[in-house]
């Protein structure tokens, strides 16, 4: 007997939306307090209370980002994020978003990676920022760097924490955390943190919906 392997149904883009949206959501909701005690440390400690806020604020939009192309949901979002979000945060991330909209937008055909290591470079001058200063470019960084070389979305999941992990012994060079100084030395970026908990959700709902 020959067996055949059954063929993967097609992907249903707006389930996937609401579906990732949903997932980030939830984790912030969950880890709000953690974030917020790793912000007491060396910011105004309030980063998890904005963060939920914002996602609260994008899992609204759902229903309408789900019905749109790609590249429109991703500026929409990310219009969201820079309104919802408090702090520096809410501009990063919003840039972020809005910046791999206006990529695919620009180019349907270009290769994921490609936009996302643009739209981080847009990040970095939106801060003023740099890998090494104790932001959440230290996630993304490393994170575009891996999508370059293809790696399996499945272990990008699993490497997100250690790129967070590795600002806990920089020393902050930019926003609040800076004014500390050395003192900031042994704590873990918040906005770092964040991103790491976002990035591995979003890679985790790719490989769960078959997209990787």
């Amino acid at each position: 007997m020959i067996l055949v392997r059954a063929p993967q149904p097609a992907l249903d883009q707006a389930a996937l939306t609401r579906r990732v949206i949903a997932a980030c959501r939830d984790v912030i909701v969950e880890h709000e307090a953690y974030l917020c005690d790793l912000d007491c440390a060396i910011g105004d400690g309030d980063h998890g209370t904005n963060m939920r806020r914002g996602l609260e604020a994008l899992t609204g939009e759902s229903e309408h980002l789900a019905t749109v192309p790609f590249s429109e949901a991703m500026i929409a979002a990310g219009t969201v994020l820079v309104m919802s979000i408090g702090g520096a945060a809410g501009p990063l991330y919003g840039t972020l978003l809005m910046e791999i909209g206006k990529g695919m937008a620009a180019d349907p055909s270009a290769a994921f990676a490609d936009v996302f290591q643009q739209a981080v470079a847009a990040v970095a001058r939106r801060g003023k920022s740099s890998p090494g200063e104790k932001t959440l470019l230290d996630v993304l960084y490393p994170l575009s760097d891996a999508l370059i070389e293809q790696m399996p979305l499945s272990l990008l999941a699993e490497e997100s924490q250690g790129f967070a992990n590795k600002t806990i012994d920089m020393k902050a060079l930019r926003g609040r955390a800076s004014f500390l100084g050395e003192r900031s030395i042994g704590h873990m970026d918040p906005g770092a943190a964040s991103c790491a908990l976002l990035c591995a959700t979003i890679c985790r709902e790719l490989v769960l919906a078959g997209a990787a």
